[in-house]
This record gives structure tokens, sequence and C-alpha cells, in this order.
């Protein structure tokens, strides 16, 4: 028989690795941005903190997944499927966070080079952050009848 452990924190670790993965991408590209305007000689816009910090929602999108699937109190049985649904849910939501952070890197880049449209690179970064909402919505929903 599986362990339950391991099936209630698959969605956490999977979104978390995202997140990890997303920050470190938007991380390198605002102290890029950071790097440049130093060196000209020009304010560092603090901003850009925005972008790098984004991704790290889907963590707790994980967590209240993992901690909708351990309360659903579902027989020994389901731990499979419950394995599966946190493993597949995790990772969009980590795909989610990963290219949030993509994203996020191009929005530090071009914010910081213009100075312009701050707006617009958070709107899109709230359009990615909805895949991750969604997973988490949509299979927290399922989860009586779907196990």
């Amino acid at each position: 028989m599986i362990s339950g452990f391991g099936d209630f924190s698959i969605s956490l670790a999977l979104a978390a690795v995202g997140s990890a993965l997303g920050t470190g991408v938007a991380g390198l590209s605002a102290i890029g941005a950071w790097k440049r305007a130093f060196a000209q000689n020009k304010a560092a816009p603090f901003i850009l903190v925005a972008f790098v910090g984004a991704p790290l929602s889907q963590t707790i999108y994980g967590m209240i997944l993992r901690n909708a699937i351990q309360g659903a109190n579902l027989p020994p049985e389901t731990y499979l499927q419950q394995l599966l649904v946190g493993l597949f849910a995790g990772f969009a939501m980590g795909m989610s966070a990963y290219m949030q952070g993509k994203a996020g890197a191009k929005a530090a880049d071009a914010l910081a080079e213009t100075g312009k449209g701050f707006g617009n690179y958070i709107m899109v970064l709230g359009v990615i952050e909805t895949v991750a909402l969604f997973v988490m919505v949509f299979t927290m929903t399922a989860l009586p009848s779907g196990l």
C-alpha cells in the first residue's frame, strides 16, 4: 500500500520548485537591470522586486491544495489517486510559477530600460498567475467526487 504522507505534500513540493525557478529567473534579470542602472549612474528601480516575487504565490496554492487533499479524509485505497492529483496539479502550478518568472524577467528588463509599462507587465503576470489559481480551485472542487 502506498503511504499517504507523500501524497499530501507533492502538490506543495512541485509548486515550490516552480516558484524557486521562477523567482530565480526573474531575480537574475532584476540584478542585471540594477547593474546596468548603477553602471550608468542612474537610479535603480526598486519596483523590479515585484516581478521577482510574483512566482511565490504558487507555493501557497500548492500548500492550500495539499491541505485540501489531506482534509478530505479520503480512504486509504485512494492514496494512488491522491498522489496523481497532487502530482499533476503541483506540476501545473509549478510551471505557472516558472513561466511567470520568465515573463517577470522580461518585464524587469523592459521596465528598467524604458521606465514605462509597469501596469501592462503586471497584467501579463496576473494572467499567468490565473493558470495556477484555476488548477488549484478546479482540483479542490473535484476532490470529493473525483477520487
